[in-house]
């Protein structure tokens, strides 16, 4: 596709995708247990999410936590300790179900019934640039309408989605969203 960045970073620009920035802020958004996983109560808080409901157990075992009903009861007991493996495996379950959970209500904030949700654009960091290969970049904002493509991206953890329905609403920038394909940040609220 025209527009794409080859070599991004080539001459010195620092910044990141802007798909990957907007999975970002949707996660500062769906409010992560802020405790680490390490910590005992970081530890049992993702645990009761994840086994607090037959349906949230369910979803945990899809999400790829497969540990039997016995191992579970002696984490929470804390008469046993989960492997580091097995703790990437708690996060991991425990941030897909939160996602999956969340998707919804930030789906119907994020639309504002067809109003949609203002976006901050700030460009890419071209501090380290030597001054004739600058260009202009400036801040821009856009009024995103439009999240289904974007939210369910992100719900699932599609990468490739994510940044085609992200560029989908970029394009409305007219003949400068390529300039936008590589961000600082994107910036909005639900």
């Amino acid at each position: 596709m025209p527009e794409r960045n080859i070599e991004f970073g080539k001459y010195g620009a620092r910044g990141i995708k802007g798909h990957e920035a907007v999975a970002r802020q949707l996660d500062a958004l769906a409010g992560y247990i802020a405790t680490p996983i390490v910590a005992r109560r970081g530890l049992l808080a993702r645990l009761h999410y994840l086994t607090r409901t037959d349906h949230a157990r369910t979803a945990a075992r899809a999400a790829g936590l497969t540990v039997t009903d016995r191992t579970l009861r002696a984490w929470l007991e804390g008469t046993r300790s989960p492997s580091r493996k097995n703790l990437e495996r708690i996060e991991q379950a425990y941030r897909t179900v939160r996602r999956e959970n969340v998707a919804r209500y930030l789906l119907a904030r994020l639309n504002r019934e067809g109003r949609g949700t203002r976006v901050e654009i700030h460009p890419i960091n071209q501090s380290q640039v030597d001054g004739l290969r600058q260009r202009v970049v400036e801040f821009r904002t856009l009024n995103v309408r439009r999240w289904d493509r974007i939210v369910a991206a992100w719900a699932v953890g599609d990468d490739q989605e994510l940044d085609d329905a992200w560029v989908d609403q970029v394009v409305d920038l007219g003949s400068q969203w390529g300039q936008y394909e590589y961000v600082t940040n994107v910036g909005f609220a639900a």
